[in-house]
This record gives C-alpha cells, sequence and structure tokens, in this order.
C-alpha cells in the first residue's frame, strides 16, 4: 500500500503559522496535484512528505504508518526536485544509478534497473553522457530514471516542468503522466499552473494562504467552484465576475446589474434583493441578435483558431471566446448571451457559492 494521509497537518516558522490542519488522503496510485500561487504552502507540504521540512502539528502517514520523525531515506518516496539535481560530473548512466550505487546493490541489479529506467524514458542511447550535453527534457527525464529505479511506492514531484519551454512542457506532462500509470505508483504533484493539473490530475488540492479551498477532481472544480477565489483561479481565460442583486419580479429569478439581465434557473437558492457576484466563464459567452449583456468591443486577439473578444459592459472588461469567424471590430455594440446554466452565483460578502 502506497497510500498518503495527512491529519490536522500545520507548520509554523518561530510565531508565524503558515499552514494550518490540512487533513485528506491521497489513495493507493492516485495522481493529485497540490495547485495553488506563489506561498500557498503547496511546496512546503510536500518537503514535509519528503521529510526535508519537519512537521509543526499533526500526522503524516505513508502506507498507513506514521512517518512524522523518519528520515527522508526510509519513507518509501523518491522526489523529482524542479532544478533537475543532477551530478554534472557524473553521465547520465551514474546520475541514475547514484541511489543505488550509494546503497551498494550487486552491479548487474544496478545495469538492469538503469538499462529498464533508460528505455521507459527514451534515454539508452545518452547513458554515456554528461549532464551539460543533455536537453533540458532530456535532463528531466535523468532525474525521473533516478526516482524511477528507486522501487518506491509514492513519487513527489515539486514544479518539475518550470523550467522548460511551451512546447516540452506539453510533451513531458504526457510522459510524466503515462509514467504514473506504467508504475502503478502513487504521485503527488506541486504545480502553480492549472493547465499541468487539469490535464494530468487524478485529483486536485487547491491551496491559498496555507489551506485547503477546494478538493476535487479537475471537472468537479471546473464545473463547481465553490468561492470565487476558486472560480477565479480555475480556467483560463479567467472566469468574468459582474456584481448584482437578484430580483424576483413575475416569479422568475433574474440577475440585475447596469448592462446586465440574465435569467437564473428556477431552482436557484439565491434570495431576492441579495447582493451576490456572478460568474460566467468566457467560453459559455455567445454573441446574440439580442441578448440579456450589452456593451462594445474595444479589443479583439487572435488566439488561432479562436478570438477573445474584450467587450467594454458598463466598465467592466469581459472576455469572451469566439470562432474566429466571428471576430468584431473595436467599438461595434454587441449584445451577448448565456445558457442561465453555465451562471455561477456567489454571496458578495462570503464569496461562497450558491446553489
Amino acid at each position: 500500500m502506497s497510500s498518503v494521509e495527512y491529519i490536522g497537518i500545520g507548520k509554523s516558522f518561530g510565531a508565524v503559522e503558515v499552514m494550518r490542519d490540512i487533513s485528506f488522503k491521497i489513495e493507493d496510485h492516485q495522481f493529485v496535484v497540490l495547485l495553488g500561487p506563489s506561498g500557498c504552502g503547496k511546496t512546503t507540504l510536500l518537503r514535509m512528505t519528503a521529510g526535508l521540512e519537519t512537521i509543526s502539528a499533526g500526522d503524516l502517514m505513508i502506507g498507513g504508518e506514521k512517518v512524522n520523525g523518519v528520515h527522508p531515506r526510509d519513507r518509501d518516496i523518491a522526489m523529482v526536485f524542479q532544478n533537475y539535481a543532477l551530478y554534472p560530473t557524473m553521465s547520465v548512466f551514474d546520475n541514475i544509478a547514484f541511489s543505488l550505487q550509494v546503497a551498494k546493490k550487486p552491479k548487474a541489479e544496478i545495469r538492469k534497473k538503469v538499462e529498464w529506467a533508460a528505455e521507459i524514458l527514451n534515454l539508452t542511447d545518452y547513458l554515456k553522457r554528461y549532464p551539460k550535453e543533455l536537453s533540458g527534457g532530456q535532463r528531466q527525464r535523468v532525474a525521473m530514471g533516478r526516482a524511477m529505479v528507486r522501487d518506491t511506492g509514492v513519487f513527489l514531484f515539486d514544479e518539475p516542468l518550470s523550467n522548460l519551454d511551451a512546447k516540452l512542457r506539453a510533451h513531458m506532462r504526457i510522459e510524466i503522466r503515462q509514467l504514473h500509470n506504467r508504475l502503478k505508483a502513487t504521485t503527488v504533484y506541486v504545480t502553480h499552473d492549472q493547465i499541468e493539473a487539469m490535464t494530468m490530475a487524478d485529483v486536485i488540492v487547491l491551496m491559498h494562504k496555507g489551506a485547503i479551498v477546494q478538493m476535487g477532481t479537475p471537472d468537479e472544480i471546473y464545473e463547481r467552484p465553490n468561492s470565487i477565489y476558486v472560480a477565479g483561479f480555475i480556467g483560463s481565460p479567467a472566469m468574468n465576475f459582474i456584481e448584482g442583486t437578484i430580483d424576483a419580479r413575475g416569479g422568475a429569478p433574474s440577475f440585475e446589474a447596469p448592462g446586465v439581465s440574465i435569467a437564473l434557473p428556477a431552482n436557484s437558492t439565491a434570495r431576492p434583493g441579495q447582493p451576490v457576484t456572478l460568474g460566467v466563464r468566457p467560453n459559455d459567452l455567445a454573441i446574440a441578435e439580442e441578448g440579456p449583456i450589452r456593451g462594445t468591443v474595444i479589443l479583439s486577439e487572435t488566439t488561432g483558431q479562436d478570438v477573445q473578444l474584450h467587450v467594454d459592459v458598463d466598465g467592466r472588461d469581459t472576455i469572451v471566446v469566439v470562432p474566429r469567424a466571428e471576430r468584431q471590430a473595436p467599438g461595434k455594440p454587441l449584445s451577448l448571451t448565456v445558457a442561465p446554466e453555465a451562471v455561477h452565483l456567489f454571496d458578495r460578502q462570503s464569496e461562497a457559492r450558491i446553489a
């Protein structure tokens, strides 16, 4: 078993509390992404998992065993760092084999494991090279190979793709996920990149200011964000937000704001007169002859197949994603529509989701 469980985990540096009451369980073979902005505590939590940071409060369980005071080398984990941490004077073979050599494993066993990892990672032809002779993606694969040969049940990745260019990041995302599927290990992956989280994770743990703000599958977090913070963090382009109130005159609830009047689902629990923030994703808006949202185009950005329209709606920059054929000229008045079920409502004071 290679499950990882956090029970009331807290972390303090002196009198400064940076993390509090982190409690959740990563099941055996799951790929879990710790997601959040810089300073949210995700890397600190990963380092506590690895044993590189002490735990100030709570218990950490790996494979059902408490490991709070266990030395990093005695935990059933392998870690891949952001900066690769390769030895520049060692060949690729020796970098991958280093932990096995330190453990004084038989040479035949070391060679077998290194060649196995190299074949999986397409590094067989590079085993005699040195890190300086490799590309960024190849160096990252060497770091992954060094973790693979340890026969561990838990892999920890600390923002491993942040030093790579966009094309290589996309390629390495696929490689890391395929590696996870092949090894059937438990993976804990730290990133600030929501694209990595959405495309790789079985479960996303979204963190903010040392606490978990939402945990769920990528679809759950994207489709039902539980707060304005989560809704604004997940999704690219970011969700549009409009402040307004609920009107129920005529029996049907609607959202009202300057330049905006949107019908809501009949089962909405929003109260008449309640101050709310409406959220709508740019992809859920569409151009209409007569729509409930009215504004003026201020900018048109072509992103390839699609166009991002920036529309001034009563002084608010509202982004709409449309096909390239629907590109609009700046200054053109525009009406937009959105399906009621695609609207997200949040209480303006608590910023929590309204069902």
